[in-house]
């Protein structure tokens, strides 16, 4: 009966890792990096299992590639503290809310209405823009705002008065 390089894999994965998940833990003193870094380890190994195999120490192996997994991402922490250090906080003022007759009644348009009226005149995107952004048709998008810009002119019409 031969054995299979899978399973010899998984023998050896069930031995190995947590021995290699310990130590990276110890060495890192952050257990989930040095779970990710194990994961990814014997990830690596499997795709080469025809060769780590062959190796007098497999888990030799194993071990450095976790552990060059750790330096790689905390070497990437370091840069990302770094650049965020450098960076200047400003303060951004909010816009102004909306106010006046003519939001109150764009609010009061029905959802898609609304959506494409802000997103063609406010956030100045294309008809084509925001049927993309909306998942619909660039002639939907056209249909709902006409329909937006009738009731929104009939809305904000001067009432006609009789004169006396």
């Amino acid at each position: 009966m031969t054995i299979s390089p899978d399973a010899d894999f998984s023998a050896w994965y069930v031995a190995a890792y947590p021995r290699v998940r310990r130590t990276l833990t110890l060495a890192v003193g952050d257990a989930e990096l040095a779970d990710e870094a194990t994961a990814e380890a014997f990830a690596r190994a499997l795709v080469r299992w025809q060769q780590v195999q062959g190796m007098a120490a497999p888990h030799a192996w194993v071990h450095r590639v976790g552990l060059n997994l750790v330096r790689s991402a905390l070497r990437r922490r370091r840069l990302e503290r770094r650049w965020l250090a450098r960076q200047r906080v400003q303060d951004v003022p909010a816009p102004p809310e909306p106010d006046g007759p003519l939001w109150q009644a764009v609010a009061a348009l029905p959802e898609r209405m609304r959506t494409a009226v802000a997103l063609r005149y406010v956030a100045d995107l294309t008809e084509q823009q925001v049927a993309d952004v909306m998942g619909i048709t660039r002639g939907a998008v056209a249909s709902s705002l006409s329909a937006a810009r009738a009731r929104l002119a009939q809305q904000l019409a001067p009432s006609e008065r009789t004169l006396p």
